[in-house]
C-alpha cells in the first residue's frame, strides 16, 4: 500500500520558535523536499504576510512534481490569499474541541460547523482541491467530530485530516477516530501528529494501520513546542519494521540525511545527537561488545544499514571500548599493532576515558605512535599562513594559507567572530579541495585566570560520510581552534587516502 507523505516543514515547521525563513530559503527547501520525493508540500500560510506570499509564488513557479498546498482558516480572505498565490490546493481548518471553541473562537459547535461547511463550499466553487482539518480533533467530542467530518464531506471536501494538535492522543485512540473518519466521510484520511508526549511517529503509524492514507510530517520533526512527526523516522519505520503489512512511500531514503542536514543548517535548529535515523550518534558505536558485534555482522546492533539513509557508521574509542573497535579504528589509518601493543593502547584509552574525557582520533593515533615507537603519521595538510582581524564595528575576517599534499592554497572569509571566520576560511579551501567540513565544535576552559588554557574538540566529516575527531589545547582560542581543525582534516584525508588505496589494490 502506498502512503502519501505530506510535508509541512515550510508551514508547521517554520512555526518552531525562533525560526523565520526568507522566500529564497523556503524555495531552496521546497526543491530539496521535491528531490526527496514527498507527495505534497505545504508551502506556507499565504494570508500572514507579503513575504509569505512572495515565497509561495516562487515555489508555485518552480515546476515541482509535488502537490503544492497552502494553509487557510475557514474564511474567504484566507482562501482568496491562497488563490492569489497560484495555489489550487488548500488545507483549511477550524477548531472543534470545546476548549478551543469556548476560549479561542468563542463560538458554539453549530457555528464552527457552519463556518467549516461554508469554507469548503467556497473553495470548491473556485475549483480548489480541499483538505479539511478539525483542529484539536483528539480532544474533540467523538460524536461531534464524526458529525463534522460527515458534513464537510457532503460539502465537497476531497480529504479529511485528523490533527493531534497538542500531542494528546495515544496510538489506540487515534486509530479509533481514524476509523470513525473513514466510515463517516468515505474520503481519504490524513493524520497530523504533534510530539508533546513523544508519540507523534507512533500515533502517525497507528493512524496508517487503521486505514489513513497520508501523514503530515516535517524534516527532523521540527515544529511548535516539541515538534511534529519526523518524516525520516516515519518513513523508515514504515519501510523497515515488521508490521505484518508492507507500506511504500515515494521517498528516496538515501537523501534523508543530506536533506536533514540542509534543513537543519537553514533553519538554525541543531539535530540532537541521539535522534533516530539522522542524529550524529544513530550509527556511532563505542561499547566493546557492540563494536565487536558490528564488525562481525552489522545487523547485531544496527536495525538498518546506514547507507540506506545516506549515512555511514563510525566508531568511537573511550572507556567502554574493546580491542576489536580500537583495532578497527587504527586499521583505517594503516596502523596495525600486535596483540600486546593493542592491549597497551586500549589501557591508555580507558585511562583517559575514566577521567571523563573524549578520546579523539588524533589522540588515539598519538597513543599508538607512542606504543609502537613509530614516527608521527603523515600529515597531508600543513598550516603555512594564518591571520585574523576583528574589532568594534567591523566584521571579523580571516586569512588562511594551507599546503595540501604539496600544493599551496589560500582562502579568506568572514564570520560572526574570529573563530567562525577562521573556520569558514579553512572550510572554503577544504570544501573545494577535500570536501571536508566541520561537523561539531566544542570549547572548554581547563584552567582559570586571564591566562587560562582552552581545550577545543572538533569533529569533521567529508562528502562520503567519513568522520574524524581531534583536540587541541592552547592559550589562544582562535589559534587552538585552527590547530584542532587542521588535525581533524589531516586524519580524515589520511583515512580517505588509505581507503582509496585499498580499493585500488
Amino acid at each position: 500500500m502506498k502512503v502519501r507523505i505530506f510535508d509541512t516543514t515550510l508551514r508547521d515547521g517554520e512555526q518552531t520558535p525562533g525560526v523565520a525563513l526568507s522566500p529564497d530559503k523556503k524555495l531552496a527547501i521546497a526543491k530539496r523536499l521535491d528531490d526527496l520525493g514527498v507527495d505534497a508540500i505545504e508551502t506556507g500560510f499565504p494570508v500572514i504576510s507579503e513575504g509569505e506570499q512572495h515565497a509561495i509564488k516562487l515555489i508555485t513557479k518552480a515546476n515541482l512534481a509535488a502537490d503544492l498546498c497552502g494553509l487557510a482558516r475557514t474564511n474567504k480572505k484566507d482562501i482568496d490569499a491562497a488563490i492569489d498565490c497560484g495555489l489550487n490546493y488548500i488545507h483549511t481548518f477550524i477548531a472543534t474541541s470545546d476548549i478551543h471553541l469556548q476560549y479561542k473562537l468563542k463560538m458554539s459547535r453549530e457555528q464552527a460547523l457552519e463556518k467549516a461547511i461554508e469554507a469548503v463550499e467556497y473553495a470548491k466553487s473556485h475549483g480548489l482541491q480541499v483538505e479539511f482539518s478539525a483542529e484539536d480533533a483528539t480532544r474533540t467530542d467523538r460524536d461531534f467530530l464524526k458529525h463534522v467530518f460527515g458534513e464537510v464531506a457532503k460539502a465537497g471536501a476531497d480529504r479529511i485530516d485528523i490533527p493531534d494538535t497538542v500531542g494528546y492522543s495515544t496510538p489506540q485512540y487515534i486509530a479509533e477516530i481514524t476509523r470513525d473518519a473513514i466510515l463517516t466521510s468515505n474520503l481519504p484520511v490524513s493524520v497530523h501528529c504533534h510530539n508533546d508526549f513523544g508519540l507523534a511517529v507512533a500515533n502517525a503509524i497507528s493512524g496508517i494501520q487503521a486505514g489513513a492514507q497520508c501523514a503530515h510530517v516535517t524534516i527532523n520533526g521540527i515544529g511548535e513546542r516539541a515538534g511534529n512527526a519526523s518524516l525520516e523516522e516515519f518513513v523508515m519505520a514504515l519501510q523497515c519494521l515488521p508490521f505484518g503489512q508492507q507500506w511504500e512511500t515515494g521517498i528516496n531514503t538515501k537523501l534523508l540525511y543530506e536533506t536533514s542536514k540542509f534543513v537543519s543548517n537553514l533553519v538554525g535548529i541543531v539535530v540532537q545527537p541521539n535522534k533516530a535515523i539522522v542524529g550524529e550518534n544513530a550509527f556511532g558505536h563505542e561499547s566493546g561488545i557492540h563494536t565487536h558485534g558490528i564488525l562481525n555482522n552489522p545487523l547485531t546492533y544496527e536495525p538498518i544499514s546506514p547507507e540506506l539513509v545516506g549515512r555511514s557508521r563510525w566508531l568511537q574509542v573511550g572507556k567502554h571500548a574493546g580491542v576489536h573497535g580500537v583495532s578497527a579504528m587504527l586499521n583505517e589509518y594503516g596502523v596495525k599493532p600486535s596483540e600486546d601493543q593493542l592491549r597497551q593502547i586500549l589501557e591508555k584509552v580507558k585511562t583517559i576515558g575514566d577521567q571523563g574525557k573524549q578520546v579523539t582520533d588524533v589522540e588515539l593515533l598519538s597513543i599508538a605512535n607512542e606504543i609502537l615507537g613509530e614516527h608521527t603519521i603523515k600529515r597531508l595538510v600543513q598550516l603555512s599562513g594564518f591571520s585574523v582581524s576583528t574589532g568594534i564595528g567591523t566584521m571579523p575576517y580571516a586569512f588562511i594559507k594551507l599546503n595540501i599534499d604539496g600544493t599551496d592554497y589560500s582562502g579568506t572569509d568572514y564570520g560572526v567572530g574570529p573563530v567562525d571566520a577562521a573556520l569558514n576560511a579553512i572550510q572554503k579551501i577544504t570544501g573545494e579541495i577535500a570536501k571536508v567540513r566541520v561537523k561539531e565544535y566544542k570549547l572548554d576552559s581547563i584552567s582559570g585566570g586571564s591566562d587560562a588554557l582552552c581545550e577545543v574538540t572538533i569533529k569533521v566529516e567529508d562528502a562520503y560520510g567519513n568522520m574524524a575527531s581531534a583536540k587541541s589545547i592552547g592559550e589562544d582560542i582562535v589559534t587552538t581552534s585552527v590547530q584542532a581543525v587542521i588535525e581533524g582534516i589531516n586524519r580524515i584525508m589520511l583515512k580517505k587516502t588509505l581507503k582509496q588505496k585499498k580499493i585500488g589494490n
